[in-house]
C-alpha cells in the first residue's frame, strides 16, 4: 500500500525554482511558444504554489473524517490539474471563465435518491473541459452527461466491489501484465472476445487510445507501458496492484482518461458534502444502500492515485524534454 509521503516524494524535484524554470522553458520550446524563457520565469512560482497548495489539501484530507474528504480531495486535485495545465499553456488562466469547475449536477430528488444513478453534465468552459482538451486531447465534451455508476467503473480498483455487489456496468477485466515492463503483449483472450484478428485489434486500439502500440503476425504489444499510466485508456491501470488491465467487452473499450472520471466523481461528492448534508450524513451513518461502499473505496483510492498519476504525467515530460 502506497503511503502519503511515498506518493509525494516523486514531486521533490518540482519544489525547486531553477529546476521548474528550466523544465517549463523546455516544455514551451518543444511546444513552439515564443518567449519561452519569459513565460517559464513568470510561471515557476505559480506552478510550485499549485503543487504546494495541493499537497496541503491532500495532507489535511488524510487526517480528516470521511464527511469532509470529498471537498478537500476535489480542491487538491484541481490544484494539481492547474499545475499540469501550466506545462501545456504558458498563459493559463487566460480569463475568468476557465476558472469555473466546468461541471454541473442535476437537481436532486429528496426521496429515493441513488448516488450510483446520479449524473453530472459538462459545461462549455471551465477547468474540466480545458484539462480534457489540453492534457488529453478530448474535445466537444460540452453537454455530455455521465452517471456515477459509469465513472466508478473507470476505476479498476473498484472492480471487486462491482462484482460482489452485482452492479453494472463494470466490464470484466483481464490482466495484461505487471509493471514495470518495457512492453506487454495484449492477451489472446482480448482478441477472441473482440472477435478480431491482430491487425484489426491494432487498428481498433489506435483509433481509441494514445498508447504506443506495435503488431506482429501473432501479437499486439503495448510499448513502454510504464510511460502511459496517467493515460492508458481504454486500458486500466490498477495503482495498488501495479498491473495493467483490459476490458473484455468491446463496447467498453472507449477512450475516457481515468483522471477525468476522478474529477467528475470528486466534484459531485464535494457538492453533496457541501449542499446535501442531511442525505450525506444519513449515508455515512445508516449503511442502507450500495452507495456507501463505493464512495468509501473510491475516496481511499483517489487520495493516493491522483497525486501518483499526475506525478507520472510531469515526470514523463521531464524525461522526454531532457532527452531532446
Amino acid at each position: 500500500m502506497h503511503k502519503f509521503n511515498d506518493v509525494w516524494t516523486s514531486y521533490n524535484l518540482f519544489f525547486s525554482v531553477p529546476f521548474v524554470q528550466n523544465f517549463l522553458k523546455k516544455r514551451y520550446q518543444k511546444l513552439n511558444y515564443s518567449d519561452a524563457e519569459q513565460h517559464s520565469f513568470k510561471n515557476s512560482y505559480p506552478f510550485i504554489y499549485y503543487l504546494e497548495h495541493s499537497k496541503n489539501y491532500y495532507q489535511v484530507a488524510a487526517q480528516s473524517p470521511v464527511s469532509v474528504q470529498p471537498v478537500l480531495l476535489f480542491y487538491g486535485m484541481s490544484q494539481l490539474l492547474k499545475a499540469s495545465l501550466l506545462t501545456q499553456n504558458p498563459v493559463y488562466p487566460e480569463n475568468t471563465a476557465v476558472l469555473a469547475h466546468g461541471v454541473s449536477t442535476r437537481k436532486r430528488k429528496k426521496q429515493s435518491y441513488d448516488f450510483l444513478d446520479d449524473e453530472v453534465k459538462i459545461q462549455k468552459s471551465g477547468l474540466f473541459s480545458q484539462v480534457g482538451e489540453e492534457l488529453f486531447h478530448v474535445k466537444q465534451l460540452e453537454g455530455s452527461k455521465y452517471t456515477m455508476n459509469y465513472l466508478l467503473s473507470c476505476v479498476p480498483e473498484l472492480e471487486t466491489l462491482f462484482l460482489n455487489l452485482d452492479t453494472r456496468p463494470f466490464s470484466h477485466l483481464t490482466t495484461i501484465g505487471s509493471l514495470p515492463a518495457t512492453s506487454l503483449p495484449i492477451p489472446e483472450q482480448v482478441t477472441r472476445c473482440y472477435h478480431m484478428n491482430h491487425e484489426r485489434l491494432y487498428s481498433f486500439l489506435k483509433e481509441r487510445s494514445r498508447l504506443s502500440l506495435s503488431v506482429s503476425e501473432d501479437q499486439v504489444y503495448i510499448l513502454d507501458p510504464s510511460n502511459c499510466l496517467y493515460n492508458c485508456s481504454p486500458f486500466m491501470y490498477n495503482f495498488q496492484a501495479n498491473t495493467l488491465h483490459a476490458p473484455l467487452e468491446k463496447d467498453s473499450c472507449l477512450y475516457f482518461p481515468e483522471i477525468l472520471a476522478h474529477y467528475l466523481l470528486l466534484y459531485n461528492l464535494s457538492m453533496i458534502s457541501r449542499y446535501e448534508t442531511e442525505w450525506w450524513y444519513e449515508l455515512l451513518h445508516t449503511y442502507s444502500s450500495k452507495d456507501y461502499p463505493f464512495i468509501l473505496r473510491f475516496l481511499e483510492v483517489t487520495a493516493q492515485k491522483i497525486p501518483y498519476l499526475i506525478s507520472c504525467y510531469l515526470n514523463e515530460h521531464t524525461k522526454k524534454d531532457w532527452l531532446k
